[in-house]
């Protein structure tokens, strides 16, 4: 082993993306409490960011395109890859369905799997199944193939889709489960924490305080007539009358109550840095002051920091790894439509396709097929504004000086 081969083999372990260990499935969390994908998920800020993430991908439409031999591309709605990716990729499932399972165990497990299934030619791909990543393991054959291994299952790196997270290892992406199970295990250590404290604590909102002892006769009645005039939603906002030297202390929360609160808050936003989704795209607006107001400013940011690497990753693996060089040679490319984040926009979308059809790098035809309308004769000439003409010129004539 030369110097170079150590030095790469040492990175690589210190990164942990070749130990197992660095990717595992599960692990016990500091706190105590054991962290897997369900443990994770019934966490609301775990379920919200992996829901909001994968089923925002999932409903974005996959297209794909063929080289114009002009400098641009058409939709090639005639390739076989459109129908599988954009429409359904196996026989149980859509696309919504199979891209949705997909990416939520690319968020909890760092990976993405699925059985690639060729036609007899080997030159198109007519079926993708899902595959669970716990239930496979990835080696190197001895000419550097990764091999997939599944149930009794046995398949090579080209009969595979593999997408995989953060981390960039061959064998696999990092799993976010592993590396924040501390945090996730925190979180439901607190949750477990609240529920018991409220489950066997006494949490009266106040208390009634008498000058002397009570005969149980007393207590009964006192009790009784409080429940019956002053308990309940009905009931809020009566007055209260006291008397025989009876007063009335209110009970407020108390500071290890309030800081269990704040630790709820804390694991909220401890969970989204790991998925990386601001958290007022969940419902957690304590924060709120940094992030932008608008939400056009706030789908920018979700589609900047959030889901452009994570679609580039997608498009990459499977232009990589289905298409054939025949179609790569052809300008085939797989691409997400991030149009589709403006269908429930209508004053953005508006102002597109004004831009798009003012300045003549759309025609009517176009948009009016985006917007599922039928063409228009002449709808297919694009068009430019000429407002901007030299004064001289405004009434059709020019003044020679």
């Amino acid at each position: 082993m030369n110097l170079w081969t150590k030095a790469v083999s040492l990175f690589r372990r210190v990164l942990s993306l070749t130990d197992p260990a660095g990717w595992s499935r599960e692990g016990q969390s500091h706190a105590g409490e054991p962290v897997n994908a369900g443990s994770a998920l019934a966490l609301s800020s775990v379920w919200a960011c992996v829901n909001l993430l994968a089923g925002t991908i999932a409903s974005l439409p996959i297209v794909v395109y063929r080289s114009d031999g002009k400098g641009g591309r058409v939709v090639a709605k005639d390739h076989w890859a459109y129908r599988l990716l954009h429409d359904s990729p196996n026989a149980d499932q859509t696309a919504v369905d199979f891209w949705e399972g997909a990416y939520a165990s690319l968020e909890l497990k760092g990976n993405a799997v699925a059985d690639i299934e060729r036609s007899a030619d080997g030159k198109r791909v007519i079926a993708l199944t899902p595959i669970a990543w716990d239930a496979l393991t990835v080696t190197r054959d001895r000419d550097g193939t990764l091999v997939y291994r599944w149930a009794d299952q046995t398949r090579r790196q080209d009969d595979v889709l593999h997408i995989r997270g953060f981390g960039g290892a061959p064998e696999g992406g990092l799993s976010t489960l592993a590396f924040a199970r501390h945090a996730f295990g925190l979180a439901t250590a607190i949750d477990r924490a609240a529920g018991q404290m409220f489950a066997n604590g006494v949490r009266p909102s106040g208390l009634l305080k008498f000058d002397k002892w009570l005969t149980d006769d007393q207590a009964r009645t006192a009790e009784t007539r409080m429940q019956e005039k002053f308990v309940g939603t009905m009931n809020a906002g009566k007055p209260m009358v006291l008397e025989g030297g009876v007063t009335w202390q209110q009970l407020t929360i108390n500071p290890e109550d309030a800081q269990m609160l704040q630790s709820r808050g804390f694991s909220v936003e401890e969970c989204c840095r790991f998925f990386g989704v601001p958290p007022f795209m969940i419902g957690h607006n304590e924060k709120s002051s940094g992030y932008p107001t608008s939400l056009e400013q706030q789908v920018l940011t979700f589609q900047k920091f959030a889901l452009r690497r994570r679609l580039k990753r997608a498009e990459q693996a499977m232009e990589k790894q289905l298409l054939t060089p025949a179609d790569r040679a052809a300008g085939i490319t797989i691409e997400y439509n991030l149009e589709g984040l403006l269908r429930g926009d209508s004053a953005a979308r508006s102002a597109f396709y004004q831009s798009a059809l003012n300045n003549g790098w759309m025609t009517i035809n176009e948009v009016r097929a985006l917007e599922n309308m039928l063409p228009v004769p002449g709808g297919d000439v694009p068009r430019m504004q000429m407002q901007n003409v030299p004064i001289t010129q405004a009434n059709g004539q020019q003044v020679v000086s």
